[in-house]
């Protein structure tokens, strides 16, 4: 029998982190209407890639990884805890997070790694090619969570080292926050980092929030999912094969965009990143081919912080997000303009009230359930993450970072992710998701080539990444 091939990752060292003792922090966290749902997620991965600092060696840079995380977690708390699903006596299921005090649990993990071989440019990969597949072996943990009785962490790093870099791999579980608390993390870590690089006295800018939002009338928590065992609602996603590419739109192509999609619906107020939203459900349901009677929706992950009357604070730690959309025909999505399909998508989020987020909250208190990837129709596209997120501002004392990438997590046909551009100033990289042949109809679609713009060149951010 041959042997297997040698992976591109090998583990050189595994960590585990012990944060300083917070003696204000519970020893049980709940899980609010927001969190329990996202049970049957992925992780999030998310991960950022940098150039190695010519006055750091490999060790150094682990070291202090590991001290600022250390910090970072007294903050983050939760997030050195464990997630713990249990059957209740007499029926039901609950979910909370087990929050250890001094000398308990192993604490988060730290994994040291080297891709043989690879250098930062395989990772940021070439215009026209597809996002490499060992990119999902830069990031520690299996994708879902376990539901067999044991605990669940909620939280692992990887520091992947290159021929002439390195990466940072998160892996965050979603039931204990959202992209928005995902990255307020990450920030925060850096911003330690930044200071423990200089001496600096470590005093963050956005201490997180972590009383977590219930809704009244149904008694105190935890929440109690109406199910004998976790068995009944897990359930396992595995997709097909998907090609996954970096799509880059400039400021200058994304302003264009939206001047046409508020002349041609008429009405002035379209953002830049409905025109965005629009254009790829045009573009995608059209690679797809579907007939014209078909169904199809553009979904859109709508965060509930700011739209909630008192608004929630936006540290607030926790998931606090719903996936909403707007369906049509697939005729009528390809036979109106984009002006039409954009004022669609932009009646969605004009609508996510509050009066609107509570209700779907009652909805669910009455009957809590777990979402899975079945929820996602196949002739739909789901936009997800947030052009907003500071990605690039996660700066650990070495610069800026190369790209920021994704694991092989929550990941499907038609998934398209959000990501800041590198350059700022309103750009948008868009991380799309799509079955072998859509992709290459999306490639040969002139709506769509006519938008999309040149990535920035691997120079360029070479060259400027340390400025």
């Amino acid at each position: 029998m041959a042997s297997s091939p040698t992976p591109a990752v090998r583990t050189i060292k595994t960590y585990a982190v012990t944060p300083r003792p917070n003696p204000e922090a519970p020893r049980k966290v709940d899980m609010s209407s927001w969190d329990l749902p996202i049970l049957g997620a992925h992780y999030i991965q998310k991960g950022l890639l940098f150039k190695h600092p010519p006055d750091l060696s490999v060790e150094q840079i682990i070291e202090r990884l590991r001290n600022s995380l250390e910090e970072a977690l007294f903050h983050f708390y939760p997030l050195s805890g464990r997630l713990r699903v249990v059957t209740c006596e007499g029926g039901g299921v609950t979910c909370h997070v087990e929050v250890g005090t001094e000398g308990e649990g192993e604490g988060p993990e730290f994994v040291h790694a080297v891709a043989d071989g690879i250098g930062i440019a395989d990772v940021v990969a070439a215009d026209g090619q597809d996002l490499p597949e060992f990119l999902k072996e830069f990031f520690p943990l299996d994708l879902a969570i376990n539901y067999d009785g044991c605990t669940n962490p909620l939280l692992a790093i990887q520091l992947t080292e290159l021929i002439d870099g390195f990466f940072i791999g998160c892996a965050f579980n979603h039931t204990i926050g959202d992209g928005t608390s995902f990255w307020h993390f990450f920030n925060a870590w850096a911003e330690i980092s930044r200071c423990i690089a200089v001496r600096k006295e470590v005093v963050l800018s956005r201490l997180p929030v972590h009383d977590k939002w219930f809704i009244g009338g149904y008694g105190e928590p935890p929440i109690k999912l109406p199910h004998s065992s976790p068995v009944e609602f897990v359930v396992r996603f595995s997709p097909p094969p998907l090609r996954e590419r970096m799509f880059h739109f400039s400021i200058e192509s994304l302003a264009k965009l939206k001047a046409r999609a508020n002349l041609e619906c008429g009405k002035g107020t379209i953002s830049t990143f409905q025109a965005l939203s629009a254009l790829m459900w045009r573009c995608i349901t059209r690679a797809r081919g579907s007939p014209p009677e078909q169904k199809t929706s553009c979904r859109l992950a709508i965060q509930n912080r700011a739209r909630l009357h008192p608004p929630l604070s936006p540290n607030y730690f926790g998931n606090s997000l719903y996936a909403t959309g707007t369906t049509t025909t697939v005729e009528d999505l390809l036979n109106n303009n984009l002006g039409w399909a954009a004022w669609l998508v932009h009646e969605v989020v004009s609508n996510h009230t509050d009066s609107a987020i509570r209700d779907v909250v009652h909805t669910y208190m009455k009957n809590p359930i777990v979402y899975n990837f079945s929820f996602f129709d196949i002739h739909s596209i789901m936009m997800g993450s947030s052009p907003r997120f500071d990605m690039y501002g996660c700066d650990f004392g070495w610069g800026k970072a190369l790209a920021a990438r994704s694991g092989s997590a929550n990941k499907f046909d038609g998934k398209v992710s959000s990501y800041p551009g590198w350059e700022g100033g309103g750009s948008i990289d868009l991380e799309v998701c799509l079955l072998p042949q859509y992709m290459s109809a999306l490639e040969r679609d002139e709506e769509f080539l006519a938008v999309v713009s040149p990535p920035i060149k691997l120079e360029v951010l070479l060259g400027m990444s340390n400025k």
